[in-house]
């Protein structure tokens, strides 16, 4: 097995990567699967932490006639059932994590403390952070790039269900055309939606680099790890 690049790593996994082929839940076969990949990566050494969406359980945004704030709320709490599964799916695996929320839930998770977050990442301990940012009106990406600033990770890793930033959506148009690299600026001035913009402006003040790639094959975490250059690097660049 190859070294990592990395010592400590931020992955932001969309919620509808778990979903799989089924388009709404857990499939448990691709949290294996994706599970199987994070363990590999912390047997590298690697010091983890996991920001993950809701997209699979609810996508307040498309809901109608419903107040923002409360739909909010209701993803937030999405992220929470999406963090649990991996953490029972990571713990099959003989790997500690601890579940933090920006919510406090402490029944069945800890309260969102930067100082303990950073020490089980010390101690070894994968940290997933759920319920966002704690607050309606940002993303799961933007608390992937918040968190990353705040634990210090040297890259935010997007495994998306889309393989990389596109100059527009290959969803709707064939021949869009993926980005291997490119600069925060050229994200926030074309409005690329691969990444949330106040995540890319969040990682363009902390020097963040983003790599935006598919979790389609979960191999492809590996790849990201070990330097393979895959999906789209957004960074500074000169």
């Amino acid at each position: 097995m190859k070294n990592s690049i990395y010592k400590r790593v931020m992955f932001k996994i969309s919620g509808e990567a778990l979903a799989g082929s089924k388009g709404m839940g857990i499939d448990t076969g691709i949290l294996g699967e994706i599970s199987g990949k994070l363990k590999q990566v912390h047997d590298m050494g690697v010091e983890i932490g996991i920001v993950i969406g809701g997209g699979n359980f609810w996508r307040g945004r498309s809901s109608t006639g419903m107040d923002r704030t409360t739909a909010d709320h209701m993803g937030m709490l999405a992220t929470v059932l999406n963090s649990l599964a991996m953490q029972d799916a990571l713990e099959a695996r003989g790997i500690p994590v601890r579940v933090q929320t920006a919510i406090e839930m402490r029944q069945i998770a800890e309260p969102y403390i930067r100082r303990r977050a950073v020490r089980h990442l010390e101690k070894g301990r994968i940290v997933i952070f759920g319920c966002g940012t704690g607050n309606p009106f940002f993303s799961t990406d933007t608390a992937a790039a918040l968190r990353a600033a705040e634990i210090e990770a040297e890259v935010l890793l997007c495994a998306k269900n889309v393989d990389g930033v596109y100059d527009k959506d290959p969803g709707k148009y064939p021949d869009a055309v993926k980005y291997d690299m490119i600069s925060y600026g050229d994200v926030l001035k074309d409005q690329l939606a691969a990444l949330d913009l106040s995540a890319t402006s969040l990682c363009m003040e902390n020097n963040i680099p983003v790599a935006v790639f598919g979790i389609d094959p979960p191999e492809n975490i590996i790849k990201i790890i070990n330097g393979e250059h895959i999906g789209t690097i957004i960074t500074k660049i000169d």
